[in-house]
């Protein structure tokens, strides 16, 4: 790469359980707009960063609001931008959060602009509920229909089966599988265990709860106003459990192959509503206008591989990038692999170190090599911080880079699987 994109600074909200049939979600009165409209206002606001130096603003979004369509321009202008910086939204599934920054960075390099800021979001507790095709009829007809007559003969039609819900998300359509059964086969694969497993969940929630108790998070995160009445707060992450331990795991029922599977609710990720954002520029930009990165995006791979097995794109992606870049795994002070599922970032690890895998699926001479736990989420990750699908990606890039700093390290390796069969790896550095 020619030069380095500079990342100066980053903020999310807090990271908080959607809401369920049982327990209304922190953040569930927030559509996604608003909570990312929270995020651009609070940014401009930390870094004092004038909203009219922008160039356009980018954000990531996997379900997108049927009232919000380009949501990244709703938010955008309810954050108080200028109506005349452009803006748009873009949708690589759970990469989402890491392609607005990627997209935002090729149009930098391009010399297409010189500041964007860019982010993610996602309420996972508005996700539209459709109606099916024959409902929908019913619906258009009775639109239609100009007399009392032929409204009844429209309504004549109807069945309750009609009223089945299509929520969308829950099947990957190249494979038909959702993504909990992409991870059981996985854990086949490379016969990860139940224990194994839930031994991951319970390193992620300890970690994370250590993590919140030293106040690692406080730099990143920016408090929100919660709904209804908005007079409460909302301050630190909601899914982290405290005091996880293996006795508890143990008594959760799998819930995707509900015979013989091994993946439960407490050894994958969250499902989260949340937004965070990031400013980028050119190295020489930043240091033209007297600013301090928090660190820089120095190169990024996407790659793609059978969409039953998506749980392995951070294999994919990370084995392009180490060719591109030169670099060796042990190179880097700190990994971050998302935790869609313990079997996941478990069967990434066993693939990277498998010469045989590297081999036959990747073409390389050796394996990628091993990952050092000890490098590898160090604060917790998806099982425990949740996973806003639209804003992890973003979060990841703002954490690494913080986190290196915190440690006077230098440089992180980002991963992500990706519905569909998709992977994406980032190497970042920290000022």
């Amino acid at each position: 790469m020619a030069e380095r994109i500079a990342i100066i600074d980053g903020v999310r909200t807090p990271f908080c359980k959607s809401t369920n049939p049982k327990v209304p979600g922190v953040l569930g009165e927030m559509q996604a707009d608003d909570l990312g409209a929270h995020v651009v206002k609070e940014l401009l606001a930390k870094t004092g960063f004038d909203a009219n130096d922008l160039d356009e603003i980018i954000f990531g979004n996997v379900i997108q609001p049927p009232q919000s369509t380009n949501l990244t321009r709703i938010l955008a202008v309810k954050a108080g931008v200028p109506e005349r910086i452009p803006s748009y939204t873009v949708n690589r599934n759970c990469a989402s959060g890491m392609e607005s920054v990627t997209t935002g960075m090729n149009k930098i390099l391009a010399g297409y602009a010189d500041v964007i800021l860019a982010g993610g979001c996602e309420s996972m507790s508005n996700v539209p509920i459709l109606f099916g095709k024959k409902m929908i009829d019913i619906f258009m007809g009775l639109g239609k229909a100009k007399s009392l007559s032929a409204k009844l003969d429209v309504i004549s039609k109807f069945r309750p089966a009609f009223l089945a819900p299509v929520i969308p998300g829950l099947l990957d359509p190249l494979c038909s599988l959702q993504m909990g059964q992409t991870a059981e086969l996985i854990s086949k694969d490379f016969s990860i265990s139940r224990l194994e497993q839930d031994e991951f969940a319970m390193m992620s929630q300890n970690r994370a709860e250590a993590a919140r108790a030293n106040g690692i998070f406080e730099d990143e995160i920016v408090p929100i106003p919660v709904g209804p009445k908005y007079t409460a707060v909302q301050t630190e992450d909601d899914g982290i459990r405290n005091g996880t331990d293996l006795k508890g795991l143990q008594k959760l029922r799998p819930c995707f192959d509900r015979l013989a599977g091994t993946v439960t609710p407490a050894n994958c990720s969250q499902i989260t509503d949340g937004a965070a954002g990031l400013i980028i520029m050119r190295e020489s930009k930043a240091k033209a206008m007297g600013l301090t990165p928090i660190g820089y995006l120095t190169d990024y791979a996407y790659a793609g591989l059978a969409p039953d097995r998506m749980g392995l794109g951070p294999v994919y992606a990370t084995s392009q990038i180490l060719e591109r870049t030169g670099k060796q795994l042990g190179d880097f002070d700190l990994i971050e692999i998302n935790e869609a599922f313990a079997a996941q970032v478990i069967g990434c690890e066993r693939a990277m170190a498998s010469k045989e895998y590297c081999q036959k699926y990747l073409g390389r001479a050796d394996a990628i090599g091993v990952v050092d736990r000890d490098k590898l989420n160090v604060n917790g990750g998806a099982i425990s911080l949740g996973h806003p699908v639209g804003a992890t990606g973003t979060r990841l890039i703002i954490h690494t880079l913080k986190e290196l700093k915190r440690r006077k390290k230098q440089h992180g390796l980002v991963t992500l699987c990706i519905g569909g069969g998709q992977g994406t790896a980032l190497t970042l550095e920290a000022e």
